[in-house]
């Protein structure tokens, strides 16, 4: 096993190889730094010294200002799943944007994407759309209290659910009251949720969580933990919502068709949007009524909510994931994760890959990755030498180590992937 001084030393190496290959990048940077905070609008896309700046992007592959071109394992944080520029998708854009951007009434292609989702989730009746991710979440809590004249959310540790305060850890600008509306829980800990649930008696309007816990190291949830959480929520009047921001690209009726178990409410966004952006929020008529116009008790809008050029690309993007289609990408992103634990396994440093079907993460560790506590525990400079190490070798990933597949790959990127994870980590061993 290294030591510290030799992964720092690595890490040095390899930092000051990305400098010298990304130079017009160092001064957008720059630049960037004098109009935007630290030089970005997004903080997850943030990584020291400096992240890429891209110019465009092919397939499964982007390129950046400096004519680097690499293989795009993040795919916007997993919204790409067909990949960039994707021709079907590009045509239906267009052709729906030349009739016009956004209008301030309905039209036929926010009522065909709806018909499409509710179409392949099971549990979803009716829906909504958002912009976001986020919106879809903060949304989808509102409705809850609404729905169970409760206000406390019951939410994981380590879970990602978007940037509004009822989904994130307390901290600068999140007012203290909101500690008492949030009820953290263990993930993957049935006897640990179980023990917190009995002592908060009938106070839950709903339980919010992740079938994969995404930002905190895509971990799979034990079929156990949702079964127990669906009997729980059920016993206690309160609802269950399925956050499948990232997950419903694992089937074609999302994680609950894989798990099968049916929750309240639902939120979804990245691949429904086909490469734009959008959110949404659907479950049970029961429950969705109370977002009618008329008859219902919350009133909800957005400027762009069922934008006409999001969803025909969005449409687009979903007729090309069939059973098969995505069968066939969640048995490559098994062969991902096996090759990645078998490299990280020969290798001088401990490491696994953790991940269902077209999602996955990189850990260094040899501690058994189940919850967020244990990614929290790994070393970050060992973090920072796989992901630097791995864009200088041409694979983009993001600095977590999150990846996930896109329709254009094949097990030639993914053995080139896999090599080049031996390779970084191969260094801290001669």
């Amino acid at each position: 096993m290294p030591d510290k001084s030799q992964v720092r030393s690595a890490l040095d190496r390899e930092v000051v190889t990305y400098r010298e290959a990304n130079p017009r990048s160092v001064e957008l940077s720059e630049r960037a730094q004098k109009v935007l905070p630290g030089g970005t609008t997004r903080t997850t896309t943030f990584f020291p010294p400096f992240p890429p700046f891209q110019i465009r992007g092919e397939g499964c592959h982007i390129i950046d200002v400096d004519g680097n071109r690499r293989v795009d394992y993040l795919n916007n944080y997993t919204s790409l799943i067909c990949g960039h520029a994707h021709p079907h998708i590009l045509k239906a854009a267009q052709e729906a944007a030349e009739g016009g951007t956004a209008f301030a009434a309905p039209t036929e292609y926010e009522v065909r994407l709806a018909e499409m989702i509710c179409e392949r989730v099971g549990s979803v009746d009716l829906v909504r759309f958002t912009n976001s991710g986020t919106e879809a979440t903060m949304a989808a809590l509102r409705l809850a209290r609404s729905y169970t004249g409760r206000s406390k959310i019951g939410r994981f540790e380590g879970s990602y659910h978007g940037t509004h305060d009822y989904t994130t850890t307390p901290g600068a600008g999140v007012p203290d009251l909101i500690s008492e509306l949030v009820v953290d829980l263990p993930y993957n800990d049935v006897e640990g949720c179980r023990k917190i649930l009995e002592g908060l008696g009938h106070q839950l309007a709903a339980v919010i969580v992740e079938p994969v816990l995404g930002a905190s190291g895509v971990i799979p949830a034990r079929p156990e933990f949702l079964r127990f959480l669906r009997e729980a929520t059920e016993a206690d009047g309160s609802l269950l919502i399925f956050d499948e921001v990232q997950t419903l690209r694992l089937n074609r009726g999302g994680a609950e068709a894989i798990y099968d178990v049916r929750p309240d409410l639902s939120t979804f966004a990245k691949i429904i949007g086909g490469g734009f952006p959008v959110g949404a929020f659907g479950g049970s008529g029961e429950v969705m009524e109370i977002m009618h116009p008329v008859s219902g008790d919350i009133s909800w809008g957005g400027t762009f909510n069922g934008n006409p050029v999001t969803a025909a690309a969005g449409m687009a993007c979903l007729e090309m994931l069939t059973d098969q289609v995505i069968a066939e990408l969640n048995d490559l992103g098994e062969y991902a994760i096996a090759g990645l634990n078998q490299a990280l396994a020969d290798g001088p440093v401990p490491g696994q890959a953790t991940g269902m079907g077209s999602l996955f993460n990189l850990h260094p560790t040899s501690e058994l990755v189940t919850d967020a506590h244990a990614v929290n525990r790994t070393d970050p400079d060992l973090r920072r030498l796989l992901h630097l190490g791995l864009i200088n070798r041409g694979f983009y990933l993001s600095a977590r180590g999150t990846a996930c597949l896109s329709t254009p790959m094949t097990r030639a990127e993914v053995d080139d992937l896999i090599a080049a994870t031996a390779d970084v980590i191969g260094d801290l061993g001669s």
